[in-house]
């Protein structure tokens, strides 16, 4: 018997709860149980005014911005459409079924206002680490770091030869281009001029590292602990090389000054192994470097190359594989170093009598009356992180360190971070911050089942 369609009749009253709406495994759910605002609430109260008016609340604008970049929502317009219609996150919200969403403007003006100059961004994903850290999801003793770019919303067809072409009429990110000139993980970065600059969001650098199309790009840096891959600290850098290792010790610095952890060990890959860069992390931190050697020693004409010589560390000279002493000449002293060359390189030059009576010339310096080899001063650095590349735990490290790449693909496949909306360097700040924040409470939700006990430390 074929059944009639029922109209819909309007009820005098309705029992309706949005607790019992929202499915028990649904991911705002679990992230709900991480999410601390007591302390950012105390944290923004003095950015607030005692009288007037009483404001939108700021844990509403926090709640919303955490379910645009959990949920991989990237326009705050569409933000404020789909939490209107969405029961779960209306419940995360804590709108109720009545309760008004905010407009999208909200959000610019408290984040160029109060947000930044509080820096609440910045404490909240603070409060995502210190979460993961209760819940034993941080062992402390591994960590990896890595930088990745992200593109710039910046036209790449779009620029002007020099600073001083850009527009009278300074916006905003002009503004903050200028004032990071003399940050080192900015404009102090590398004395290089950039082959353009954007006339919209000059910080971004012009990059052409994937070897495709370049395009204005900024660089988000990663140091994670390889426990459970919980990222510990994130930094904005300008895309060069240079920048991602000033980030390094700065996220470092922090990770043990802000949560007292210390780690044992650091893996990377070969853009940290510069040899001021191992001396840093050996002499003054105490951390093993798990990192491959930059080294551009090797030769490619067939000639001894500079492992070939043997370093006497009691002589401090060098042993030719003819056995002839290649000793340490004069050199000019650093002023600001004493006892250090300009360039942090020792030379070492062999007798040109002795090269000229050696068997082995043709093979060692056929083209210079003797043999000359450079010892960089951070050398005792470069050779522990060499004796660790022959370890059984640096292969374990090389492999553990790929979870960092994962969650750089996690960060644009799963949440669509693979060009910002906001620009200049604070803009990609915020944007960083959400998404870390995000990326940590969603593997708190991931590894820690609603009610389930915390992980042992």
């Amino acid at each position: 018997m074929m059944g009639d369609r029922t109209k819909i009749q309007e009820a005098l009253f309705y029992e309706f709860r949005l607790e019992d709406h929202v499915p028990a495994g649904h991911l705002l759910r679990s992230i709900d149980r991480f999410v601390d605002m007591d302390g950012l609430r105390e944290h923004l109260r003095p950015f607030y005014s005692g009288t007037g008016r009483p404001s939108i609340d700021p844990e509403l604008i926090i709640r919303m911005l955490i379910v645009g970049y959990v949920m991989g929502i990237r326009s705050e317009r569409r933000l404020c459409e789909e939490v209107h219609l969405n029961l779960a996150y209306r419940w995360f919200c804590g709108l109720g079924l009545n309760g008004p969403v905010p407009d999208h403007s909200t959000f610019s003006k408290n984040r160029h206002g109060r947000f930044r100059e509080s820096d609440l961004l910045r404490q909240m994903f603070e409060m995502t680490v210190r979460q993961c850290i209760a819940k034993g999801l941080v062992g402390g003793e591994g960590f990896a770091v890595d930088a990745s770019t992200i593109k710039a919303d910046a036209n790449r067809q779009r620029s002007v030869p020099s600073p001083d072409k850009l527009p009278i009429e300074a916006h905003r990110a002009v503004r903050e281009y200028f004032s990071v000139l003399d940050d080192a993980a900015f404009g102090s970065a590398t004395p290089v001029q950039p082959k353009y600059i954007s006339p919209i969001d000059p910080a971004a650098r012009w990059n052409a590292a994937s070897g495709g199309l370049a395009y204005y790009a900024y660089c988000t840096n990663y140091l994670i602990d390889l426990k459970s891959a919980v990222i510990m600290d994130v930094e904005t850098t300008t895309a060069i090389r240079q920048a991602e290792v000033t980030a390094q010790r700065r996220m470092i610095e922090r990770t043990q000054e802000t949560f007292g952890i210390w780690p044992e060990r650091l893996a990377a890959d070969t853009a940290y192994g510069s040899a001021e860069n191992l001396a840093w992390l050996v002499h003054e931190r105490g951390i093993e470097p798990h990192i491959p050697v930059f080294d551009k020693s090797a030769r490619q004409d067939g000639t001894f190359e500079r492992r070939d010589f043997t370093y006497d560390h009691v002589h401090d000279l060098y042993v030719c594989p003819g056995g002839q002493e290649l000793k340490q000449q004069w050199r000019k002293i650093n002023s600001d170093r004493p006892n250090t060359p300009p360039d942090n390189l020792l030379r070492y030059r062999s007798s040109k009598l002795a090269c000229d009576v050696c068997t082995l010339k043709q093979k060692c310096c056929p083209n210079q009356p003797n043999r000359k080899v450079l010892r960089s001063v951070h050398e005792g650095a470069r050779d522990m992180a060499r004796d660790i590349a022959l370890t059984d735990a640096y292969i374990v490290s090389r492999r553990e360190r790929k979870k960092v790449e994962m969650l750089f693909a996690h960060l644009k496949r799963i949440l669509k971070i693979d060009r910002l909306r906001l620009r200049g360097p604070n803009g990609a700040r915020d944007e960083f911050h959400l998404a870390a924040a995000a990326q940590n409470l969603r593997k708190m939700a991931k590894l820690i089942p609603t009610g389930a006990p915390a992980l042992s430390t």
